[in-house]
């Protein structure tokens, strides 16, 4: 008989793993989700006034032929290829995305600044593979310049957690590096540099916002197996059992669990937890986001994707024009369009819930989105308050993983996602989907997971920066599927 498999949460990781039991004919498993609604933190709602509001500015890109496969499935041509144009505010002019790479945009002072700090940092006798932290790697890499007027304030406000407590290691594809060379050449040749990073193409649903993708993913599965608005009570390892808030209890053989491992390991298992399990998992840290949405009646003004701001005359660390991304997230795109605003909170960085929509407005104004007659024209505003918004890779993160991870293996739990595997650096939609695909081939097929591992190599461009292991039956299949063409072709 086949073993019993539960999955806890409804997101991209539980989906992809519901969606590869399913693919693979597997009967005996069930999603269970604390929310009324399918997509954990990629979902999307569409309010009565009639506006699309994703959690986050979402897009979708992917290293993977899997989820690509899987989006082409679920979406057909129901969707809109988006080219990116991103840009960083600041100084009250606009520079082109990414910041370091387009410092001739600042003022003559700044831009001074930058490129002799650039200079000192990179000809000085540290290495960035000696920092010990991202502060250090920070310094090491773009220098005092660099730091002080963008890469320090601005990844302030996005993680809300100090730069010396997090680690180098989640880099990679995030943080565009850029060497003396280069750097001069783009100020002196007053060339442009702003095609860097992977997801400069990007598909989004035309209808239905980036939570689309994910419905029809759990139509796809079974909405028999999905059970929604059930919260845990408790998890007891002794008995492999569940019991919901519900008064419902399950049993497993196997549970894959997308829910925050901080609140796994100490608020959802009951018992047999050694304390310095608890004590390790209770070290991770996390940030919060207020996500506010802010509906204009007027044509849009800009054909922005969307924009950083590290200064601190706005809350928000990033504005999307999500209208831009289809032109059904609107009521009517010729007469409407929307912005989403994201501003981080934790203990180390405040915000307001009950003043963040009008602070993001006037942040809006200040940084030169709106005119303060404009705010006549705003039709629409909507909150979301996400308690975990973004996994801190801080410099104990490994060693807590290390530990606590193979801890709930060892009792047939497996813990996954952006939460889950609190790797921020595959967190990415793809990645989080990815990692539910690849557990269950791990677990049905025993082929490696390779996503929760990935490394990435640092590239003057940052494309073809992510290293994935190929299992043995990936490089089969593409052998043949190579085989194939040619005797096609011949």
């Amino acid at each position: 008989m086949e073993q019993r498999i539960v999955i806890i949460g409804a997101g991209p990781t539980s989906l992809g793993a519901g969606y590869r039991l399913a693919e693979l004919g597997y009967q005996n498993f069930a999603l269970y989700e604390r929310s009324p609604y399918i997509g954990g933190l990629a979902s999307s709602f569409t309010d009565t006034a009639g506006f699309t509001w994703d959690i986050g500015g979402h897009v979708m890109f992917s290293h993977y032929e899997y989820y690509d496969r899987c989006f082409e499935k679920m979406m057909g041509k129901e969707f809109q290829l988006n080219m990116r144009e991103s840009w960083v505010r600041m100084f009250d002019r606009w520079i082109p995305y990414p910041f370091q790479n387009n410092i001739r945009y600042l003022p003559k002072e700044a831009a001074y600044e930058c490129l002799s700090g650039l200079i000192k940092a990179q000809t000085s006798s540290k290495k960035p593979s000696d920092c010990a932290n991202f502060q250090e790697f920070m310094d090491a890499v773009f220098g005092a310049g660099i730091v002080k007027h963008f890469m320090g304030p601005y990844n302030f406000k996005v993680w809300a957690h100090p730069p010396s407590t997090m680690n180098k290691e989640w880099i990679g594809e995030r943080v565009a590096v850029i060497d003396i060379d280069r750097a001069l050449r783009n100020v002196v040749l007053g060339s442009d540099d702003f095609g860097w990073g992977p997801n400069n193409m990007f598909k989004y649903p035309l209808i239905g916002g980036t939570g689309e993708f994910y419905r029809r993913m759990g139509a796809a599965i079974g909405l028999d197996r999905i059970h929604l608005n059930s919260a845990i009570q408790e998890i007891s390892l002794k008995d492999k059992q569940i019991r919901f808030t519900t008064g419902e209890t399950v049993s497993y053989d196997t549970l894959i669990s997308a829910a925050p491992l901080d609140l796994l390991v100490t608020r959802m298992i009951y018992g047999d937890v050694p304390d310095d399990v608890r004590e390790a998992v209770a070290d991770l840290r996390h940030s919060s986001d207020y996500i506010v949405g802010i509906g204009v009646k007027q044509k849009c003004p800009s054909t922005k994707s969307w924009m950083y701001f590290p200064e601190d005359n706005c809350p928000f660390y990033r504005v999307t024009y999500l209208s831009n991304y289809s032109p059904h997230m609107t009521p009517d795109n010729e007469t409407y369009y929307s912005l989403l605003c994201e501003t981080s909170y934790s203990e180390f960085k405040s915000a307001d819930q009950a003043t963040i929509v009008q602070d993001t407005i006037d942040g809006l104004i200040a940084a030169g989105l709106l005119k303060p007659e404009d705010q006549k024209d705003i039709v629409d505003t909507w909150l979301y308050d996400a308690k975990y918004g973004y996994p801190t890779p801080t410099v104990s993160r490994d060693n807590i993983l290390k530990q606590v991870i193979p801890w709930l293996e060892s009792h047939g739990i497996y813990s996954r996602g952006r939460f889950g595997m609190w790797k921020y650096e595959v967190s990415n939609t793809d990645h989080t989907i990815m990692q539910g695909v690849e557990l269950v081939n791990r677990l049905m097929l025993n082929e490696p997971e390779t996503t929760i591992g990935l490394r990435y190599a640092i590239t003057d461009d940052g494309r073809q920066a992510a290293i994935h292991e190929k299992s043995a039956a990936e490089r089969r299949s593409k052998r043949a599927l190579h085989r194939s063409r040619r005797r096609e072709s011949v």
